[in-house]
């Protein structure tokens, strides 16, 4: 059984579900390694000093931005730390959209959320809610020190946490040379539009995604366990241990429904799906950062 990426909290109104991050999806690339061909002996990867050609140690590596070509502005680990997320292991739901109110090049990576013991009504609550009003939650999540948009949707019985990518992310359409105006513009006709559709329609069929195979990678890693039963190799499975999720305590959701409808605020998950105050605003913190890292350095040579 997969490990969860962490154990936390689902939070929506004042309702906190205990959840585990599980992942959705699972690798299926081959790797391979470089080997120098006299020998059979790994290539590794060396950090090496574009001036001098020596390697560099981990502990003279620091962290730089590029601001322009061969000018760099040199980060310290306090200035990243200062930038960084909270590490907390929650979903809070800032609010709800449409299902389909969210076009499908913002979507990017599935997760399972799976519920802790003793929180499956919650969890079904919201689930439920979600199918009856096709609504999704749009949240924040923080996975491995980076802070996420996402989403929360019903997916069968479960609850699916979908990473979604920012605006910023993404190339307009506009950018490109792609053909605009009327069909009539391009010289195609009502008939070849009609003949395209019943082409379409002759082709369609239920959407069956085990009918799908990456036929490529099948047929290459039929060649590697051949060449494996030749050498005589043995490979064993790892073994994974599977994590119990922590337990919580019963929750009177109606009562905190109700309070969430009057407030209209949401509470920090904080877990077991206890009521707590609002957040009270802080206090802006200094800057830590050192005056060295707004320092920069020129590169020499040619790099």
């Amino acid at each position: 059984m997969a490990r969860p990426i962490w154990t936390g909290t689902l939070s929506f109104g004042l309702l906190n579900v205990p959840v585990s991050l599980m992942p959705a999806e699972r690798s299926v690339d081959l790797h391979f390694r470089m080997l120098d061909s006299r020998s059979n002996t790994p290539v590794r990867y060396e950090r090496v000093n574009a001036e001098t050609g020596e390697e560099v140690p981990w502990k003279d590596i620091v962290k730089a931005f590029e601001y322009k070509k061969g000018s760099y502005v040199v980060l310290q680990p306090e200035d990243i730390r200062s930038a960084s997320p909270e590490g907390r292991e929650a979903v809070e739901v800032e609010t709800f959209v449409d299902a389909g109110a969210i076009g499908a090049e913002y979507f990017e990576k599935p997760y399972f959320l799976v519920p802790g013991k003793k929180a499956e009504k919650g969890y079904v609550l919201l689930r439920e809610t979600l199918k009856r009003t096709g609504k999704i939650g749009i949240a924040r999540v923080v996975i491995r020190t980076r802070e996420y948009l996402s989403a929360v949707m019903p997916k069968g019985d479960g609850l699916l946490l979908m990473l979604l990518r920012y605006p910023q992310e993404l190339v307009d359409a506009s950018e490109y040379s792609i053909p605009e105006g009327k069909p009539a513009d391009y010289r195609v006709t009502a008939k070849e539009i009609d003949m395209a559709e019943q082409l379409i329609e002759s082709m369609s069929d239920a959407w069956q995604p085990d009918s799908f195979r990456d036929e490529f990678r099948e047929r290459l890693r039929k060649v590697i366990e051949k060449r494996m039963k030749s050498k005589g190799v043995v490979v064993t499975p790892e073994e994974e241990t599977a994590h119990e999720n922590a337990a919580t305590n019963v929750v009177d959701f109606m009562a905190l429904l109700q309070q969430s409808l009057k407030s209209k605020r949401r509470t920090p998950a904080r877990g077991g799906g206890e009521e707590r105050p609002p957040r009270r605003a802080k206090a802006p913190r200094k800057s830590t950062k050192k005056t060295a890292a707004k320092k920069s350095t020129r590169k020499r040579g040619s790099g």
